[in-house]
């Protein structure tokens, strides 16, 4: 399970079988038992969560869009794309 990065206590990964075929790009964020997903493309947009309340959802999205290049360019060198 590939971690990109932390913040707040929040961890941003991805799994290392996101499917077959290979989903597009997009982030799991986790935090306790609280779990959220996010596509990033082609734009970021929040797939699923559980757990987490609109206010941390707005926060995460906020923080994967500061994070944008560094989440497709830690996919695409995981994945060799």
């Amino acid at each position: 399970m590939p971690r990109v990065f932390e913040w707040n206590g929040y961890k941003f990964f991805f799994f290392s079988n996101e499917g077959i075929p290979l989903e597009p790009c997009h982030i799991h964020v986790r935090k306790g038992g609280n779990i959220a997903k996010y596509w990033i493309i082609p734009h970021v947009l929040l797939d699923s969560s559980w757990g987490m309340s609109p206010k941390e959802l707005n926060d995460i999205e906020k923080k994967v869009l500061e994070n944008r290049d560094l989440i497709l360019e830690k996919w695409n060198e995981f994945f060799n794309r």
